[in-house]
């Protein structure tokens, strides 16, 4: 009988994801034949798409669709799971088609977006058949269909991997571009302090006066200094309060001020925010499953 070694089993479980002691046994079943053990995965736990679906995909593209007279535009977030993938033509294809099928659409969520014909296909379809040909999970996070008050500017930075609409009143299209770079940049979470969550500026001013009464400064200046911190925040984080990159003795505010122009939104996307990356420690799953093993 052929010995079934670790990495046998490790690269199994890469290609399969399917749990480690059900690679064992397949390629045990297999005689240590990778291939065939990979066939006897799939009985018995699905196909490579089906078990891809169970996999974090947290590398992918921006997308925008953008119409010639910046009055309409959509920006998509579509995640693989390796930046290789991010690269493939079939994928970025797919996210090209995605954004502008989301501006002719206007789709309310990820399953109407999902369920929309493509090329004689549902999405969902032609997703599923993509997952299978490249053998690697892939999703739809997120969208925005973008009707625009003024007119739309965009910037794609990275890869891909940041992508930046704005909606410029007045001004010129210089200005936008610059704007768009800007919000890239610095990734700003809101355009005014109105756009901020009660409870950032909230923790923001608890923090402020723990601090303060740690480094003891009198109770009755602790408002004040939590006030302070606030605005600092605010400045840092609101698109309107920021220095501008291209020169920072003018925040955005007084830029478009000078231009006689104003902002009426933003959307700002970065591949992989807020997801949380699966690190897979081989090592530690086999000891793991030994432990329990020997509890058993």
């Amino acid at each position: 009988m052929a010995e079934i070694t670790a990495s046998m089993v490790k690269e199994l479980r890469e290609k399969t994801d399917a749990p480690m002691m059900e690679c064992k046994k397949a390629l045990t079943e297999a005689a240590g034949d990778l291939l065939k053990a990979e066939e006897i995965l799939r009985v018995k736990l699905g196909n490579k798409a089906a078990k891809a679906s169970a996999r974090i995909a947290a590398e992918g593209v921006v997308a925008t669709w953008m119409a010639v007279d910046g009055k309409l535009g959509a920006m998509i977030e579509v995640n693989c799971e390796t930046d290789f993938v991010a690269k493939n033509d079939d994928f970025l294809a797919l996210s090209a088609k995605l954004a502008e099928l989301v501006a002719a659409n206007d789709p309310a969520d990820v399953a109407a977006l999902s369920a929309l014909t493509m090329d004689g296909r549902t999405v969902e379809e032609v997703r599923t058949a993509l997952v299978g040909k490249i053998g690697e999970n892939m999703s739809i996070r997120r969208f925005a269909r973008l009707p625009a008050k003024g007119k739309l500017q965009q910037y794609i930075h990275g890869g891909a991997r940041i992508g930046v609409v704005v909606d410029l009143e007045g001004g010129d299209d210089q200005l936008g571009k610059d704007l768009a770079m800007h919000i890239a940049a610095t990734k700003p979470r809101a355009l005014d302090a109105s756009g901020v969550a009660a409870a950032l500026l909230e923790t923001e001013r608890r923090i402020a006066m723990e601090k303060a009464r740690e480094a003891g400064k009198p109770e009755a200046m602790l408002e004040k200094i939590a006030e302070g911190t606030v605005q600092k925040y605010l400045k840092e984080v609101t698109l309107l309060g920021q220095p501008f990159v291209k020169d920072d003795k003018l925040t955005i505010e007084q830029l478009l001020k000078s231009k006689g122009a104003k902002v009426a939104g933003f959307t700002l996307y970065v591949v992989g925010e807020g997801i949380e990356k699966k690190s897979n420690d081989f090592a530690a799953e086999v000891a793991a499953q030994a432990a329990a093993a020997k509890k058993v």
